[in-house]
């Protein structure tokens, strides 16, 4: 099975920008970050293929986030820029068989992200 460790997260001002990392053991078709705020749904953040050449945002960080990764280190980032407080959730990171990877497949423990104002 495809195992995701994640590291990164904490507590940001609003305008802060934080970047999260996920190392990814085995391949993957693509791979996406996913957030949770109590009492909602898992959304989709971005998603990025296992090339690297195509990725996908939700409206809600276009602009902000970037998704990265290197294939060598087995990591993808997310780096979050112009922090919001609605911003604030548990982040995910999770393997997936589709694209756009709007399901994940198998999933990291997740990490917290709080943005104050």
């Amino acid at each position: 099975q495809v195992q995701l460790v994640q590291s990164g997260g904490g507590l940001v001002q609003a305008g802060d920008s934080l970047t999260l990392s996920c190392v990814v053991s085995g391949r993957t078709f693509s791979f996406g970050w996913f957030r949770q705020t109590p009492g909602r749904d898992r959304e989709f953040v971005a998603g990025i293929s296992w090339s690297g050449l195509n990725r996908y945002y939700a409206d809600s960080v276009k602009g902000r986030f970037t998704i990265s990764r290197d294939n060598a280190k087995n990591t993808v980032w997310l780096q979050m820029n112009s922090l919001e407080p609605e911003d604030t959730a548990v982040y995910y990171c999770a393997s997936s068989n589709r694209w756009p990877p709007l399901v994940g497949d198998a999933w990291g423990q997740g990490t917290q992200v709080t943005v104050s104002s």
